[in-house]
């Protein structure tokens, strides 16, 4: 992302010390990137449009009605519908060291033409007729598949190239069902309801997370108890979800280890592993680093008891 941003920063122009923008235009949608180079306080912003905005360097603290202020950093997204404020705060922004967040802005015909193929396909029965991305924000950290994205997305957005339209529409497609699924597991996982547990989906989320230190889980258990076929659960569930079901397994297992890592500091890694529902510590260890971007040791040495 730094040459990208470099790129960047020959294009755009300067012309004021707190959020400075800058705008570049393709079919449909719209990047705008920010840039901050002074400590500030308070300052709102809103879109004509649903946005997903994205950390590049630096930390805000973003007050969004119905969420605790929460601090934003690097990595990290927020989903906010159309014209919902978020007020930001700017405590480390220097001319040295500049908060840049860019915002992408997808016009709501778009959204509603691939919300209405996803709803097509999705696993979740009828239950989930009425997806958008437009009705409530939604917070991502650590989401690999999007950050990604992002990424190519803004590369394409700052070069000028023949199939540039083309790319970006391929981009912002897949970018729209990322989000879908994202919202999708955000329900079934914390729906507070429990309005998905007469599904086949919800009923194996269930399962897992009353199970989730058997060690003898796997794909055709989780299956059966979805009353499907291995190959046709995997299909659905990862189309539902966005992850496969072993992904979404280790993951769950990955956030439990933390919370023994949190609760206590006498448990050797071997044995958070095993409580945890890992069968051997090196493959614990590649699951951790894969979805926290760190090793178990570096996590616990993080903590502070």
């Amino acid at each position: 992302m730094n040459s990208i941003l470099k790129q960047h920063q020959t294009k755009r122009n300067l012309t004021t010390l707190v959020e400075n923008r800058t705008t570049y235009n393709a079919d449909y949608a719209e990047l705008n990137i920010y840039e901050t180079h002074d400590f500030a306080e308070k300052v709102a912003l809103t879109f004509d449009f649903p946005v997903i905005a994205t950390m590049l360097t630096g930390k805000k603290v973003m007050h969004i009605d119905g969420f605790k202020t929460f601090d934003f950093f690097p990595g990290e997204s927020v989903v906010m519908p159309k014209n919902k404020e978020m007020v930001i705060d700017f405590p480390l922004a220097t001319k040295k060291n500049p908060t840049q967040c860019l915002a992408l802005g997808i016009e709501a015909s778009k959204i509603n033409e691939v919300v209405e193929k996803f709803n097509q396909n999705v696993a979740i029965e009828y239950e989930n007729n009425n997806w958008n991305l437009d009705k409530t924000a939604s917070h991502l950290v650590n989401n690999t598949e999007i950050n990604y994205l992002i990424e190519r997305l803004t590369c394409t957005f700052t070069n000028d190239s023949i199939s540039k339209d083309v790319l970006l529409d391929l981009m912002i497609q897949e970018l729209i069902i990322r989000l879908l699924q994202t919202k999708a597991k955000s329900l079934i996982i914390n729906n507070p309801n429990q309005i998905f547990n007469d599904t086949r989906i919800g009923t194996v989320i269930g399962y897992i997370k009353e199970n989730l230190t058997n060690k003898d889980i796997n794909v055709n258990v989780l299956a059966k108890k979805a009353c499907m076929s291995a190959s046709h659960f995997h299909k659905k569930f990862k189309n539902t979800l966005g992850v496969s079901p072993i992904d979404y397994l280790n993951s769950e297992k990955i956030k439990f280890s933390k919370k023994l890592m949190k609760e206590t500091k006498d448990f050797r890694m071997s044995e958070i592993a095993f409580k945890s529902g890992f069968n051997n510590t090196s493959y614990f260890n590649r699951q951790f680093k894969k979805m926290e971007m760190m090793t178990p040791q570096q996590f616990k040495k993080s903590l502070v008891f």
